[in-house]
């Protein structure tokens, strides 16, 4: 599908304050052995329960969602998330599921906060020649997440409230994310800046850096595409101005850079294959979300011309998105279809597919792909949210409906379905329906005034019908609940 990152929330102010948003890490690092690790469950729960911590980290990410720009694209976000499960498997100590996503940002930068949400930059798969260079990143940040340094940092600043950590932490996270909005951010708590323990960040710098590489080694990745990645950075901060100091809690020192480079030696050589979806998510970033279309074209026809893709058939594919972005639709489903020939069921060539379909006017040929699809992969998220897209544009809003509405009973936080789910029921004029899943949109971006606004609204559509009115009425007591329990931190 051809979605975008949001930067806010449908114009609609936030009204959470950046006072929610603790943070965790940038970048990666270097740290102790697993065996000489704390019994870290315990020192960090004296300062954070694990219901605290998922409570504390869903708040942040529902700000993430409306304030930063967040790349809403089920491919992305599925390729993202399985790179990210493959190191989760081999990580020890996890407490809760991860989620992993891309923020639309060049800098080479990622990130991890509470209750397992990480967070990479487009830029660090832009910029990175393997999958191992991406999974290093991915590894320090799972690493963040299950030794709960967030957590032992605050046990580490009981001199200042929680409140002021959180706040400080907060509108840091928020920088990295989105610096514009970030950095304003970050001017209401500095006094609280200087009381940051940086010897004690450094430290977890380091316990990452070391488990991460062996969780990355353990998932079948090279190891040594840590330390390569490192150079990546380090050589991106020579010729080019350093964020605002505050941000380098976790500088890229040469001490972590050679720390990296001895651990490799531990670890035999590891040979692998080019990632075939490695470069397709590289292709597309640069092709959909980095480049303007017409510099896209011309990009990607050398690319092609030059064969200097790792895979050909990535540098195909995102000269397929830009014929498309440039309205030479015949040529786009020229070589996705060739493509597909090869690789029947790529979810990245299955994507695009639709697009060029709905594009020219095709909705029925999309449906009958999808549909196919669907059989072998029932609540995939890319084949369901584009068979809903397609039979929304065949003008079958009803189908599209209970598809969709199917596909969130698995899926209650993929707002893309609640936005194709509104825009369905706008279609249809069940205006009930529409105010409900815009509610239930506003509340994954933490405007839970707005959504009861839109609860309120929908509440005079439902007539005589009493147990739909009993209901709505429950649905805005708990998200009064949910705005209750946020008042507490």
């Amino acid at each position: 599908m051809r979605q975008f990152f949001r930067s806010g929330i449908l114009g609609v102010s936030m009204g959470m304050a950046t006072a929610l948003l603790p943070v965790s890490s940038v970048g990666q690092s270097i740290g102790s052995d697993k065996n000489t690790l704390p019994d870290i469950g315990v020192v960090a729960s004296e300062v954070l329960t694990l219901d605290k911590e998922m409570l504390v980290g869903d708040a942040i990410m529902r700000q993430m969602r409306g304030q930063a720009p967040v790349i809403d694209d089920p491919v992305l976000t599925e390729y993202i998330q399985d790179l990210g499960n493959r190191l989760v498997l081999q990580a020890e100590n996890t407490k809760f599921p991860f989620e992993f996503f891309i923020i639309n940002n060049s800098a080479m930068n990622a990130f991890a906060f509470y209750g397992g949400h990480v967070g990479v930059h487009s830029g660090i798969i832009t910029r990175a020649d393997t999958e191992s260079e991406v999974a290093s990143v991915l590894a320090h940040e799972v690493t963040h997440v299950t030794q709960r340094h967030l957590a032992r940092r605050a046990l580490s600043q009981q001199r200042s409230s929680p409140l002021q950590i959180a706040s400080m932490l907060g509108s840091i996270l928020l920088a990295m994310a989105n610096p514009e909005a970030g950095i304003a951010a970050m001017q209401t708590s500095t006094a609280v800046a200087h009381q940051l323990n940086i010897d004690y960040t450094r430290s977890n710098e380091q316990e990452a850096d070391r488990i991460g590489i062996d969780i990355l080694y353990q998932a079948g990745f090279d190891p040594k595409a840590a330390s390569t990645f490192f150079g990546k950075m380090a050589e991106e901060y020579r010729t080019r101005s350093l964020p605002p100091e505050r941000l380098l809690t976790h500088p890229l020192t040469e001490k972590r850079i050679a720390d990296a480079r001895n651990r490799m030696r531990r670890y035999p050589d590891v040979r692998l294959h080019p990632s075939l979806s490695f470069n397709l998510a590289k292709a597309r970033l640069l092709a959909r979300y980095q480049f303007a279309p017409d510099y896209a074209l011309e990009h990607f026809k050398a690319v092609v011309e030059n064969d200097t893709f790792p895979i050909r058939d990535a540098g195909l594919y995102g000269l397929a998105i830009a014929y498309l972005a440039n309205e030479e639709n015949q040529k786009a489903k020229q070589i996705n279809d060739q493509l597909l020939a090869r690789t029947p069921g790529n979810l990245f060539y299955v994507d695009l597919a639709t697009d060029i379909a709905l594009a020219m006017g095709q909705a029925d040929e999309a449906i009958a792909m999808l549909q196919k699809e669907l059989q072998h992969k029932p609540r995939n998220s890319v084949v369901v949210l584009n068979l809903a897209n397609a039979y929304m544009a065949n003008k079958d809003h009803e189908t599209a409906i209970e598809l969709i509405r199917d596909y969130l009973l698995v899926h209650p936080h993929d707002q893309l379905a609640y936005q194709l789910l509104s825009n369905a029921y706008k279609a249809e004029k069940s205006y009930k329906g529409m105010h409900q899943s815009k509610a239930e949109l506003l509340a994954l971006y933490g405007a839970y005034p707005n959504a009861i606004d839109e609860l309120q609204h929908a509440y005079n559509f439902t007539g005589d019908d009493h147990l739909e009115k009993q209901r709505i009425r429950a649905r805005i007591q708990q998200f009064r609940d949910e705005q209750e329990k946020l008042k507490q931190f």
